[in-house]
């Protein structure tokens, strides 16, 4: 027979096990039951003790658009809806996917440090926190806009850099990117692969991301994590990346892999990446630690990871600040890249900031036409700044077909830039047009 100071031990850690339940279910729990929707689960990331069914009707959804909606996509539970599904405006934020791939320009001032540093790890410091930082971009639950077949977008007057991206590709929708200055060259062939389980997605970054530094002529390959979007439909729409990120020297071999924890009860791990820079004998040389929200921290270690004496963590990047209460939760750089500032001279008609459909939908069936077009001609769209490169890539999700960036760019911008008269052109005024078919332009 237990002793008195047992029985109490026992009654309070099952007291203390049963709260844990609770609280639990309280950010984790079905709405089956409570509003009619079979097996849709509401998470509730702060892990607050809300009625599910109340957590469950927060958000931007209307009840009459979440009942039309999840009649509309219960039927693709388990499937790809990359492009299959229309979704509704309401969702959208007023930006195209394409445009999005800029973001990732914001803190491109890590990738100069990186070609600067003469330590090898280092490099990989600035390196892995520039890919980082476009974290809190994602962090956003509105949806960017598909970009048309043929679209792109041009960014200029930031860090001394050119970029430019196109939609190479319609189904399946893809991107192909390149951004350069004095100090590195970005090139990314972009695709996503989505699971949609019901009211949450499952996003699958197929992509193949290469950065060159350009002093050493080394090159980093880049492997980002998944990412998860949750309350799709009931409740607060949130997202998370848990798993791995990893960046090699493909030159070396070093390497860094950065864990995104996942978030716990009560919002325990939410934002956190923690993770070493390894040299090519898979020894740690730099832990580094951090929130993909605020800022990350390094500081050198000794080959069993702990902080080598007399060494101090070190700040390596943090967010910049950001305008309250903006709508959308744009940062400074969104908007600027938003906008015509970051726009060249004589911008490409098909550039996305000239889609009148970020703020009323009415390009998909001008795409559906151009196609029809195209196809009664016998002829196949044909990207203008990226080519095909016959390589194939494997990725953890599938393999990849590359494009590669052909330079053609450079010719039309420094021919656009030498050109006299451009200073008067309103880019405003120019049409939306990435149409090879039905074109009223040749750009």
């Amino acid at each position: 027979m237990g002793s008195k100071d047992e029985k109490a031990s026992g009654g309070f850690f099952s007291s203390i096990a049963s709260s844990i339940s609770n609280f639990g279910s309280a950010m984790h729990k079905s709405v089956n039951g409570l509003i009619g929707y079979e097996g849709l689960e509401v998470i509730n990331p702060d892990g607050g003790t809300e009625d599910a069914e109340e957590e469950a009707h927060k958000g931007r959804w209307k009840q009459e658009d979440r009942d039309s909606y999840w009649r509309m996509m219960q039927n693709y539970v388990g499937a790809d809806i990359t492009s299959m599904v229309t979704l509704p405006v309401l969702i959208f934020e007023p930006m195209t996917m394409i445009q999005k791939m800029a973001e990732l320009m914001e803190y491109s001032y890590l990738l100069d440090l990186a070609d600067k540093s003469e330590d090898p790890y280092m490099r990989l410091v600035y390196a892995s926190s520039w890919a980082i930082s476009v974290y809190f971009a994602y962090q956003r639950t509105w949806k960017p806009f598909n970009p048309i077949l043929g679209e792109t977008y041009e960014m200029v007057n930031h860090g001394g850099m050119t970029f430019i991206a196109e939609q190479v590709c319609h189904h399946p929708p893809m991107s192909a990117g390149r951004a350069e200055n004095e100090h590195f060259i970005y090139d990314v062939t972009s695709k996503l692969k989505t699971k949609f389980l019901g009211n949450s997605v499952d996003v699958y970054p197929v992509g193949r991301t290469r950065v060159t530094l350009k002093r050493d002529g080394v090159i980093l390959d880049l492997v980002p994590p998944p990412t998860k979007v949750n309350n799709l439909i009931f409740g607060r729409t949130w997202v998370d990346s848990p798993g791995e990120m990893i960046m090699t020297n493909l030159t070396t071999g070093d390497k860094v892999v950065l864990y995104f924890q996942p978030c716990g009860w009560f919002g325990t791990g939410r934002y956190e990446v923690d993770g070493y820079v390894y040299n090519a004998a898979e020894e740690p040389k730099m832990l580094m630690t951090g929130k993909w929200n605020k800022s990350m921290s390094y500081q050198p270690c000794d080959s069993e990871g702990e902080p080598l004496p007399g060494s101090e963590m070190k700040e390596v990047w943090k967010i910049a600040d950001i305008p309250q209460n903006d709508k959308f939760q744009y940062t400074h750089f969104a908007h600027k890249i938003n906008s015509f500032d970051t726009a060249p001279r004589k911008l490409l008609a098909s550039d996305s900031r000239l889609r009148p459909d970020r703020y009323a939908l009415d390009l998909e069936d001008k795409q559906r036409a151009e196609k029809r077009d195209r196809e009664g001609k016998g002829h196949k769209f044909t990207p203008r700044w990226f080519d095909l490169s016959g390589e194939v890539t494997p990725t953890p999700w599938g393999d990849l077909e590359v494009y590669e960036y052909n330079g053609k760019y450079n010719e039309h911008r420094a021919a656009m830039d030498n050109s006299s008269g451009i200073d008067e052109v309103d880019v405003k005024s120019i049409e939306f047009n990435p149409w090879q078919y039905g074109n009223v332009t040749t750009e």
